[in-house]
């Protein structure tokens, strides 16, 4: 007897900050759900040309978490 599929992911906020989350959703999210990129910036396994990507894609919120992030660099 085989296992049921696994229901589809629902992309949330929590999803996006989720350092669980794969690197294929995440791209995923960047390139199609423009409302959820703000939150990838909040993501530690964010990499470097996934940021860059949602900077130059822009979106609702982006540019003020981008703001926040090198804030915080800055501090350290």
């Amino acid at each position: 007897m085989t296992a049921p599929p696994e229901p589809p992911l629902v992309l949330t906020p929590a999803v996006a900050c989720s350092p669980d989350t794969g690197e294929d959703v995440l791209w995923h999210i960047a390139q199609h759900v423009p409302e959820l990129r703000r939150w990838l910036v909040a993501n530690p396994k964010a990499g470097a040309a996934l940021l860059e990507y949602v900077s130059q894609a822009g979106g609702p919120g982006v540019r003020h978490s981008l703001e926040i992030l090198l804030e915080s660099l800055e501090q350290e």
